[in-house]
């Protein structure tokens, strides 16, 4: 992005549509040049039927300029168009087919101008997001943000390609039009041009009111989307309660909601257009009444009122595309200001320093206190630990004990700020590392994990175009997938459906832990992501990772003893504080958390546990 839209972003809606334009403000240009010629050619057509109505037919002198009327001497004059009519129908065509040649290349570089402007908007506003931090997602809805990448982009194409484009030809249109009907009768022109300040006052009377029903209607179909992208998602969940019928109601409640809005704007703009087809009527009246009466008397020629009412009708047409830019302006400055909210979100800052140290050191957590933005309670409170590295360390804590915030600080999706504490990898401070470095450094496997719509063994090896059939195998075995796979028909060919539906719990959380083993990364971090699989099977990937992560510094995050129970450290976490470290022996020997879990979990436990205590 240039520097100083980086810095500074788009301070308007203009300076956001110029940016997106570039690539694309040429063939616009250049549509606009033939709209132009074609506004001309139409305004020379009815001249011609003028002429040959009054000075061909009947027998008045011609009104031409000096070099017309040359051009048409050295011709054979009037007498030999009064002998070859077929002249003057060859002219007219030949006008006519130049005006259709130029009508095709404005629309041909207008819609080629088109389809690159969309396409550079689609470009940056996906790669804008791509940059956002983790924390906007949670402040913005899926359905809200496919909502502007779609329909506000599909909004302004329409306005800038078909409404703004189309201005200059207006504009053109009413000033020849104006002038040639001058030069026929200027009381008439005065009449007609006078409700051309009508139609603009109207349009700019419904401007904003447009403006505003169509931004409600907006986020009422941001909202309709979120709903049935939620449930597109989240179809297994739906079905396994049986709430096809809840949700149905839902999606409907909301989208007889979002209609209202639609129809409140429909009644809005047929409100415009109600109005503008009256003023086009009396317009229209007015001129032919004038017109006809100005024949009577004989100061109109029946040529010139032909022409004069064809200058008339080509007049109504701009003016009414006047007043319609004017309104459609409001739909689209509505869906700009949308847009410049995403263009304008501050991006994932990147360290200045850029430091890209050794990631196979020890990692220390010191005094880390952290809140997420709206929480009025810390997510952790002085959080102090050292990982060293190529050990393996146990997470164990209830539901909101911080334990993936943790990870989530590690990972750089959220930033520690002034005074919150320091997380060091090998001394650095990690605030000073390169952001996508540490990324590339660090493989992750969450709890519910995302799969692609894509084939397992591509899901397997999504990181790198490089890895092949034994590599993605290798660390299908080591997550004790392989011999899953190789019992479905296409093996690890098979589709994986969007969001790894097709998958089972365990076999998306396995195909994940292989997905991350094939990038070999110096840390590990495992967050609950073995909660879906048996206690055989997990016992059996533990024993596999053993071998797989050597010389990996390992976090283990589990509700499970059996899980942590082999980690070099284990630190128990309850309302965002550490209340107990060691190993599992040391745990298990004093009284706290650890003891009772184990006497929850493992044979032989009491099976009692602190009252008021939910933990699995």
């Amino acid at each position: 992005m240039h520097k100083r839209e980086k810095k500074r972003g788009f301070e308007s809606s203009l300076s956001l549509i110029a940016y997106f334009l570039r690539g694309s403000a040429g063939f616009f240009l250049l549509s606009m040049a033939f709209a132009a010629l074609v506004s001309f050619l139409d305004m020379i057509l009815p001249a011609m039927i003028s002429f040959t109505v009054d000075s061909v037919i009947a027998d008045k002198a011609p009104d031409l300029p000096a070099s017309l009327l040359a051009c048409l001497d050295a011709a054979g004059g009037i007498g030999r168009l009064r002998a070859n009519p077929v002249l003057i129908a060859a002219a007219v065509m030949a006008v006519a087919f130049m005006a259709a040649c130029f009508r095709f290349l404005f629309r041909y570089f207008n819609e080629v101008a088109a389809e690159r402007f969309v396409k550079r908007m689609r470009d940056e506003i996906y790669a804008k997001i791509l940059r956002l931090p983790y924390s906007w997602y949670g402040t913005n809805s899926t359905g809200d943000i496919i909502q502007r990448c779609t329909s506000d982009v599909e909004t302004i194409k329409v306005f800038v390609s078909e409404q703004l484009t189309s201005l200059i030809r207006v504009i053109i249109l009413i000033i020849l039009a104006i002038y040639f009907m001058a030069g026929i009768d200027t009381k008439m022109t005065a009449a007609a041009a006078v409700f051309i300040p009508v139609v603009i006052g109207y349009s700019l009377f419904f401007y904003a009111r447009i403006g505003d029903a169509f931004e409600k209607a907006d986020e009422e179909e941001s909202r309709l989307s979120a709903i049935a992208q939620e449930n597109l998602t989240g179809v297994r969940v739906v079905r396994a309660f049986g709430r096809e019928q809840y949700e149905r109601d839902r999606f409907e409640k909301q989208n007889e909601y979002y209609t209202g809005f639609w129809i409140r704007l429909i009644i809005i703009l047929t409100h415009n257009w109600v109005t503008g087809d009256i003023m086009t009527g009396l317009q229209y009246l007015l001129v032919n009444v004038m017109g006809a009466v100005f024949c009577v008397r004989g100061t109109l020629t029946a040529g010139q009122f032909i022409a004069f009412v064809s200058y008339n009708s080509l007049l109504i047409w701009p003016v009414r595309s006047l007043g319609r830019v004017i309104s459609e302006m409001s739909k689209a400055g509505i869906s700009v200001e949308r847009l410049r909210y995403i263009m304008n979100a501050e991006e994932e800052k990147e360290p200045e320093e850029m430091l890209t140290p050794p990631m196979d050191a020890d990692i220390s957590f010191e005094h880390v206190s952290f809140r997420y933005e709206g929480d009025e309670k810390n997510a952790l409170s002085d959080v102090t630990f050292t990982a060293k590295a190529g050990t393996t360390v146990g997470i164990l804590g209830g539901t909101g004990s911080g334990k993936s915030t943790l990870m989530y600080l590690l990972e750089k999706l959220y930033p520690l700020g002034e005074g919150q504490g320091r997380i060091l990898v090998g001394g650095t401070d990690l605030a000073k590392i390169s952001t996508s470095y540490v990324r590339s450094q660090i493989g992750m496997v969450l709890q519910e994990p995302h799969l692609f719509s894509r084939s397992i063994a591509e899901n397997i090896a999504i990181t790198s175009d490089e890895l092949g059939e034994e590599e993605v195998r290798r660390a299908s075995t080591a997550a004790d997938l392989t011999e899953t796979v190789d019992r479905f028909p296409s093996g690890f060919d098979t589709f994986v459906g969007e969001r790894g539906v097709t998958l089972s719990g365990g076999q998306k959380q396995r195909t994940a832990i292989a997905q991350m083993l094939i990038r070999k990364c110096p840390v590990m971090i495992f967050d609950d992501s073995l909660s879906a699989v048996d206690s055989e099977t997990d016992a059996r990937i533990r024993a596999a990772l053993l071998r797989e992560t050597a010389g990996a510094t390992v976090f283990l995050i589990s509700h499970r003893i059996t899980t942590i129970m082999d980690a070099d450290q284990i630190i128990v976490m309850e309302r965002g504080r550490i209340t107990q470290k060691g190993t599992h022996e040391e745990l298990k020997a004093v009284p706290g958390l650890y003891r009772e879990i184990c006497d929850l979990q493992l044979p032989g436990g009491n099976r009692k546990g602190r009252k008021g205590d939910d933990n699995e």
